[in-house]
């Protein structure tokens, strides 16, 4: 029987997988088989995550949920190794913790601000990637990183220079990753999500405005969910992506083609 997608035994972290497109990509891992640690800076909701997540799969054995500050090298090699210790193994890990700009022109733009975006969006993935790239290392087993990036890495983000850069950024370190990991059988893609309803996304998506200019751009003609992003991840986790590697995913219904 042809089984790739079976992520049975196998472990994954999710960071900022108590919301958003994380807890899709979470829910699509469970609901494959795979055990999978979410990773939020707010404990409340991260909990709560896991309950939800747990009470879906309805196997709370297969769901861990730690507080980490992305941005926190100290917190985040520990997380990593609490991971490590919940899952037994790490085989996929996704850098998917990310902040938002606040529509702020450059002549405007402070650098705490600057700084602010890349500590997270960049520091974090950079962190995360590192302290996965080391446990898969030492395995010996291979294993497959995925940063979650932005269309705002490939298109022009008007107001938001600053959260364009730490994806752009994210994404050329995903591609020397994917050339320098090759060698440990370590796959590195990204994703590139376009207008997908979130809590970082309601303000606009729900603005009259907003939606009579973007959504007529949007050839699928609606906005993507959290949901949209569990086959990605599940192909990226599996042996099915075992060839794939370097790789952008753009999944926008469209967007960034019309």
């Amino acid at each position: 029987m042809y089984s790739p997608f079976d992520l049975s035994g196998q472990g994954a972290v999710v960071t900022g997988g108590n919301g958003g497109i994380g807890l899709g990509m979470a829910r699509a891992l469970l609901a494959s088989g795979a055990k999978v640690a979410i990773w939020g800076s707010n404990p409340d909701k991260t909990e709560r995550a896991r309950a939800q997540l747990a009470d879906e799969c309805g196997d709370a054995a297969r769901v861990f949920a730690f507080s980490c500050d992305v941005g926190d090298e100290a917190q985040v090699d520990a997380t990593f190794a609490a991971s490590v210790a919940a899952l037994g193994r790490v085989d996929a890990c996704f850098a998917n913790a990310g902040v938002s700009g606040k529509g702020t022109v450059i002549t405007d733009m402070s650098l705490a601000e600057f700084r602010r975006i890349q500590r997270i969006n960049v520091d974090g993935v950079f962190l995360t990637f590192r302290a996965a790239a080391r446990h898969m290392t030492a395995h010996g087993l291979g294993g497959s990183l995925v940063a979650t990036a932005s269309t705002a890495a490939v298109e022009g983000a008007a107001r938001n220079s600053h959260y364009g850069a730490s994806k752009g950024a994210v994404t050329a370190m995903v591609r020397a990753l994917a050339v320098e990991l090759a060698r440990h059988q370590i796959r590195v893609n990204s994703i590139l999500p376009g207008w997908i309803v979130t809590d970082m996304t309601e303000k606009s998506v729900n603005n009259e405005k907003f939606v009579g200019a973007v959504m007529p751009r949007i050839p699928a003609r609606r906005w993507g969910n959290i949901d949209d992003f569990g086959g990605i991840a599940v192909y990226l986790a599996s042996r099915a992506s075992g060839y794939t590697t370097g790789e952008q995913f753009i999944i926008d219904g469209g967007y960034t083609k019309f």
